[in-house]
């Protein structure tokens, strides 16, 4: 489309066009000739990384901005943590209990995306996930519940993975840096949703962490769905015995058990934090 464009040269597009009809020689076979921006070997090699790194960052962002999509509710959460209805075939007894968590993290994307269709039309509050199995599904199919569209930040692993069918085609990226998959899940996040997961949950979790403790990123809610989960596997109260977190460190995040719950600590997260609040059930 051109309806963009505001400059009288000749389009790039033509230019491709053009080439694919130049005649056959030796010159115009090898791979000298090609245009660069069309040449994938040249645009693979290891000194066009910085190029690799900026498109990855442009493209959604381009997207998403024509999609007037100003603000997202990021759901993090495990890719094996199954249905309801396959529980039964989890290979572990943690993952049976946990569909549960499916079913929330759909319910509550069902909720924010309601809320979202009624208040902006949608623009706000755009729920964004991996766009993988697991938890990730089930945020773009409550969405999806809801009648509105939802994101999914795909990326390219070793097995092949599609993603699910319940992100909005136009709205389904696919990633080969991790690094720059990660900035477009907070750059324009409203709320950061954490359900139950591994290595990849966990990464993006402390990321979130590291880049509001450090300033590097506002303030917004980071919410920890499963408390007797995530204590089980973070012994945040050790890390700040140690030292090596502080005790307001504790408030950067509150543990949630309903997509409730989550909303209301969405809504009054500008309220002042208490440490009997952030680390329920201690006095600190």
């Amino acid at each position: 489309m051109d309806h963009d464009r505001r400059h009288p040269m000749r389009h790039s597009r033509e230019d491709l066009e053009t080439a694919e009809g130049v005649p056959s020689t030796p010159q115009t076979e090898n791979p000298a000739y090609r245009l660069a921006f069309a040449d994938e070997d040249f645009l693979c090699r290891e000194e066009l990384r910085p190029v690799r790194l900026q498109l990855e960052l442009l493209k959604p962002t381009l997207l998403m901005d024509e999609a007037d999509v100003r603000s997202t509710v990021v759901m993090f959460g495990g890719a094996r943590v199954p249905r309801p209805a396959d529980a039964d075939e989890a290979r572990t007894e943690t993952l049976r209990g946990l569909a549960s968590q499916y079913e929330e993290a759909r319910r509550f994307a069902r909720l924010v995306t309601e809320r979202s269709l009624a208040e902006t039309g949608g623009r706000e509050n755009v729920v964004v996930t991996g766009g993988g199995p697991g938890v990730m599904e089930a945020g773009n199919r409550g969405a999806n519940d809801a009648g509105g569209r939802s994101i999914g930040l795909n990326i390219v692993l070793p097995h092949e993975q599609a993603p699910n069918e319940y992100v909005t085609p136009d709205l389904s990226f696919n990633f080969h840096y991790f690094a720059v998959r990660k900035m477009h899940f907070l750059v324009r996040a409203a709320a950061v949703c954490v359900f139950p997961g591994g290595f990849g949950t966990l990464d993006e979790l402390f990321e979130t962490l590291t880049l509001i403790q450090t300033g590097r990123m506002e303030r917004v809610p980071v919410l920890l769905f499963g408390e007797e989960f995530w204590r089980s596997i973070v012994d945040w109260e050790a890390l700040r015995d140690a030292g090596t977190i502080g005790q307001n460190d504790l408030d950067l995040f509150r543990f949630v058990e309903t997509a409730e719950d989550a909303l209301g600590h969405m809504q009054n997260w500008h309220l002042p934090l208490t440490r009997r609040d952030a680390i329920p059930g201690r006095d600190g």
